[in-house]
């Protein structure tokens, strides 16, 4: 197809805009946008941009590579309404120009390419990846390497469609692409060890088939002399780790040998593709292994590769001590997202173990997670990688502003994250090495290398907590006084390793004095510092802290609270965010504590300020709301001058949200999602104070509209307010129970976690409301939470919430529940042998009582489990004291002295001995 321009002039005034669209005056950038958005009404439009970057070859790269850009968005937006002969003419001069003189012109055309795939797929370009294929061997260099830079952007983004594809390309591809390892040209050999890294992840069977092929010329490039193939080759590696590790074993020491040079490579980048193989090498079981013999090679590597580098200093502003009264900019802030309200019965003990005397015999289903620098939000952005874990239903990082560069994963936080997860590996054992690298680190003249060890120290905290007991009291004094460094850095890094101590330095009683209230006192000092990354990790740290004190805290609440109101007034737009978690940390921490008239003129007109002054479509609301949810349940009564505008304005943002149809869906929802659980937080604070606000307003049903959405989180929120409503208000909920009900059963979906938990919590607190009217749902619930209380791998709070609406249902038709007794006994019993002494719980064992009464054989085989969990009460109440003493003496009875005998002796002692002491059998 050989189309040309109509007329001169037209090509002239597309280039026109496009060199104007370079200015740096967005004036002029916006008004070229809107002229070229303009253009698009004209079909051959996308043919003058093909053209121009494919045969101006006088024109400027930048220009024509724009072109390429702009033709690239439009094809990504609507593709498919192209017309055919613009598509054809498309491929065509695509297909031409892959050799372009200019790199940059063959990376634009090889995007476009990729684009036309994603959206367009392989089958609508046959001939695509055989003309590649077949320009791969060209003797023209920049033929070769355009042809492979738009491979390399197909396998990255269509690795699916090509191994899917009837024709199975990947069985020629991946051959080919092994042969141009050894290729001369190092473009060519990084292209090529790329392609098929894509295929490593998902175990493409092409590549598999060809396993020892790929090895045997992957290992002969180690030693590459470019830096993108050494990247290239070490993540390879990292890759096959996961996927294929009994291939490398054999070459196993070797690998670590290459790893630990690679890990000191010259540039960055190699060595941050080196460094992830000590994190990936650590969730095998292998590990332990293979790393000891190299563990005084490989320590020292990391603590070295955790200082920062000079463009890091530069990039933080490290030598700058006072910008807190500079604004932020919008790159400084990174968008927030909301977590839904999750709800829970229970508080499990702190000791894990209870009373109960069979942990280690029952409880399989605890599953604790351990929290490591990777994942843990106090980390400031020392160590983030951007992930959130979450056990939930449930981003895309730009790619970097001089502001951002420093939050993004790096060689530091690489590092730092391999030597966290290696001390959870070998524990103690790694102290020997570490302590005397350490001391010189942390006593070193080069403030850089002090904070570095600051990170090390902070890094093993958790790993190596148990050895380093002796030494913790000289270096928390130690790091208290780093609270007051001159280097802004050394004062930020030192909050956050404080953090990662806080559970020692709080529960260390017999010396409180000496830890707990110098840190808190320099915590706040630090939270008003003139550097706002200190102001940013010193309140993260006192969140920290805040949830391991708890009432701890409320002797200093004065002193902190005046601290955290001053911060108001000095904090630029980032740190407000996480000012606001602080202040709801500490009123979840200390609860009614800071219902005192006196904290609450000092900490609510701020906060209203605020309020007063953001829209109801400012996403700072969302921190805000939050903060306001967990001081409204906080305060209870203590927030009455204020629920009424606050509770108003809640329904209006669940209201537009629902009535909106455009915009953002997930942006719009999440306004609602905060608002609902700001409700929540009102109605577990005020309690029946909220009755008049929900009787004047339509709160109930919005609620059946929220409780309905498609969105997992919505209806996550929707019946954690369901179940605080119920609590507070019930005759309200009741009038609706016939929409809720049937909607809660809906939801007992365990593949759902946080919807799952909150529906089951809901309906355990509507029984205890309405009694035996439950009844004609009960068998479809019981099914559910039966089948959910047995199912391995289910998380604890889930367990919980399960067994405490069983025993409640339990409760109030005992005959309908009792009858199933066999099929959930065990797991019930061992799912809140665990929790603290509660109304909750109370009513729950209540429940099992009575069905227990009634139907005796149903936990017959599961005795021991029954008298575990009876044992787990500190303080029964009297009257379900009572109870259990009754069910002991009876089973006693129905044994017989000389089978109850037999049946107690293979009981662990203490559980036998407290049931002798408290029940007399």
């Amino acid at each position: 197809m050989n189309w040309q321009p109509v007329q001169a002039n037209d090509i002239q005034q597309i280039l026109t805009l496009l060199r104007q669209s370079q200015s740096p005056d967005t004036q002029v950038q916006r008004q070229v946008q809107a002229r070229l958005e303009s253009l698009n009404q004209y079909p051959d439009f996308n043919k003058y941009l093909v053209y121009i970057l494919t045969k101006l070859l006088d024109e400027q790269e930048a220009t024509r590579s724009l072109s390429g850009l702009i033709l690239k968005n439009n094809a990504k937006s609507h593709y498919e309404k192209f017309p055919d002969d613009v598509r054809s003419y498309i491929k065509q001069e695509c297909l031409s120009a892959l050799g372009d003189r200019s790199p940059l012109i063959r990376a634009t055309v090889g995007i476009l390419i990729t684009t036309i795939v994603t959206k367009g797929l392989l089958e609508q370009w046959p001939t695509l990846l055989e003309h590649l294929y077949s320009c791969l061997d060209s003797p023209d260099i920049n033929l070769c390497e355009g042809a492979f830079g738009a491979l390399q952007k197909i396998c990255q983004d269509s690795a699916d469609q090509l191994e899917n594809a009837p024709s199975q390309p990947l069985n020629v591809l991946v051959p080919k692409f092994i042969q141009f390892f050894l290729h001369s040209h190092p473009k060519i050999r990084s292209h090529a060890i790329a392609c098929v890294n894509e295929f490593i992840t998902p175990r493409a069977s092409a590549l598999m088939t060809n396993i020892d092929l790929f090895l045997e010329n992957l290992f002969q490039l180690a030693n590459d002399t470019d830096s993108d193939v050494r990247k290239h080759v070490c993540r390879a590696l990292v890759m096959l780790v996961e996927v294929r590790i009994e291939r490398l074993i054999p070459h196993m020491q070797q690998i670590i040998e290459y790893m630990l040079l690679k890990s000191q490579d010259g540039d960055d980048g190699v060595a941050l593709e080196a460094c992830e193989f000590w994190l990936m090498i650590a969730d095998q079981p292998i590990c332990r292994e293979v790393l000891q013999p190299y563990l005084d090679k490989l320590l020292p590597i990391l603590c070295k590769n955790m200082k920062y580098s000079d463009m890091d200093i530069i990039t933080l502003q490290g030598d700058v001590d006072q910008n807190d009264g500079e604004p932020d900019g919008l790159e400084d802030i990174r968008p927030r997202f909301h977590r839904a309200r999750r709800r829970q019965h229970t508080q499990n003990l702190s000791d894990s173990n209870g009373n109960g005397e069979l942990n280690n015999a029952t409880d399989t289903n605890n599953n604790s997670t351990t929290t490591t620098i990777s994942s843990t939000n106090q980390a400031d952005q020392h160590l983030q990688d951007g992930q959130d874990d979450d056990d939930d239903d449930d981003n895309d990082e730009g790619s970097g502003t001089n502001a951002d560069q420093a939050t993004e994963w790096n060689l530091r936080k690489c590092s730092a994250a391999a030597l966290d997860v290696l001390s959870n590996v070998f524990r103690e054992t790694i102290l020997p090495i570490l302590l005397p690298i350490l001391r010189e680190m942390l006593f070193h003249t080069d403030w850089q290398i002090k904070e570095s060890g600051i990170l090390v120290l902070g890094a093993i905290a958790e790993g190596c907590s148990h050895g380093l007991t002796p030494h913790l009291p000289d270096l928390v004094d130690y790091l208290i006084k780093c609270l007051n460094e001159i280097k802004p850095l050394v004062r930020s890094i030192t909050c956050w390793t404080l953090s990662r101590y806080s559970t020692w330095i709080v529960h260390n009683e017999a010396q409180q004095n000496r830890f707990l209230i110098p840190l808190m006192s320099e915590l706040l000092k630090r939270i008003l510092d003139t550097n706002k990354k200190v102001q940013e990790a010193a309140c993260s740290a006192f969140a920290t802290l805040e949830e391991e004190a708890c009432i701890q805290m409320v002797p200093y609440l004065k002193q902190i609270l005046e601290t955290l109101v001053h911060a108001f007034r000095k904090y630029q737009a980032k740190n407000l965010l996480i000012l606001y978690d602080a202040i709801g940390t500490l009123a979840d921490s200390v609860g009614t504590h800071l219902n005192r008239s006196d904290y609450i003129e000092l900490l609510m007109p701020p906060l209203i300020e605020r309020w007063n002054l953001l829209r109801n479509d400012d996403k700072d609301l969302f921190p805000l709301l939050e903060c306001l949810s967990s001081i409204a349940t906080a305060l209870q009564t203590g927030f009455l001058p204020y629920c009424e505008p606050v509770f108003g304005r809640c329904i209006l943002l669940v209201q537009q949200t629902l009535e909106n149809n455009g915009g953002d869906a997930l942006t719009d929802k999440d306004f609602m999602i905060v608002a609902l659980d700001l409700l929540s937080g009102l109605a577990e604070g005020l309690g029946s104070h909220i009755d008049s606000l929900v009787e004047r307003s339509n709160l109930l049903l919005l609620l059946e509209r929220c409780a309905r959405d498609p969105m997992a989180e919505v209806r996550q929120s929707s019946f954690a307010l369901l179940g605080d409503l119920t609590k507070a208000c019930f005759r309200h909920v009741h009038k609706h129970l016939n929409i809720f009900l049937p909607l809660l059963t809906e939801n007992l979906d365990p593949h759902h976690v946080s919807v799952c938990n909150n529906a089951i919590w809901a309906i355990g607190e509507i029984s205890i409301q309405i009694g035996s009217e439950i009844q004609p749902f009960v068998s479809i619930i019981l099914e559910s939470l039966i089948s959910i209380i047995n199912r391995n791998n289910t998380p604890k709070t889930l367990l919980e919430n399960t067994a405490i609406t069983i025993g409640r249902l339990g409760l109030v038709c005992p005959n309908d529940v009792s009858a199933q007794l066999v099929r959930f006994i065990r797991p019930w019993c061992v799912a809140l042998r665990n929790i603290r002494d509660n109304e909750e719980k109370d009513s729950a064992f209540r429940g099992i009582c009575n069905m227990i009464i009634l139907n005796p054989l149903g936990v017959a085989n599961e005795f021991i489990f029954v008298c575990d969990a009876i044992a787990s009460w500190e303080k029964p109440p009297i009257e379900l004291h009572a109870k259990f003493r009754e069910i002991l003496q009876r089973f006693k009875q129905e044994f017989g002295n000389e089978q109850w005998k037999q049946l107690t002796d293979r009981f662990p002692l203490p559980l036998k001995q407290r049931l002798q002491i408290h029940y007399g059998v």
